[in-house]
């Protein structure tokens, strides 16, 4: 018997700690706790083993992922040459509260961009365009507020991507310069 309320007391902490974790993403901050209790119901939580994909470089992506506990390496493919097998880089590690893949909510067939594999237990959060577009027709002022700041990351995001290429032209000018 004891089991079964140790499950239920595990269940509601698990609950409390994904309805804390959307609290706190940026995606979710501008919402009420009401609104913050429906986006909770439309979620979906996932436990991941070490060494195994989140995703693939190349899959369609159909939405994006809170890191709740746990961390994720993420890798990029790319070849040095036509006929060599491409290589995977390690971009960056990310640990609980990132979030990821959050373009797919918004593109049509996204394809994603690099491949993100759980470097140790981890519990992801999904929220996936399906659940974006359900929030829409059901509370649409509580899904506007989350496209709102979806456009804000993006562009945020490209941003930081523009100014990462200018400074990879430059240094690219430099080393040519110096030949």
């Amino acid at each position: 018997m004891s089991f079964m309320w140790e499950n239920l007391f595990r269940r509601r902490d698990q609950e409390q700690e994904v309805l804390e974790s959307l609290r706190q993403t940026f995606l979710f901050q501008p919402l009420s706790r009401k609104e913050l209790g429906f986006v909770h119901d439309t979620v979906h939580v996932r436990a991941f083993k070490p060494g195994e994909a989140i995703f693939r470089q190349g899959e369609i992506g159909v939405g994006m992922y809170i890191i709740l506990r746990g961390s994720l390496d993420i890798f990029v493919d790319y070849a040095l040459e036509e006929d060599v097998p491409p290589r995977a880089a390690l971009v960056t590690r990310l640990k609980a509260g990132d979030f990821l893949g959050e373009l797919s909510l918004v593109e049509n067939n996204s394809r994603r961009t690099a491949t993100a594999i759980a470097a140790e237990e981890s519990l992801l959060v999904g929220f996936f365009k399906p659940d974006l577009f359900e929030i829409l027709e059901r509370q649409p002022a509580t899904g506007v507020k989350i496209l709102l700041r979806l456009s804000e990351v993006l562009g945020r995001r490209l941003k930081e991507t523009t100014i990462k290429v200018s400074e990879l032209k430059d240094d690219i000018r430099r080393m040519n310069e110096k030949v």
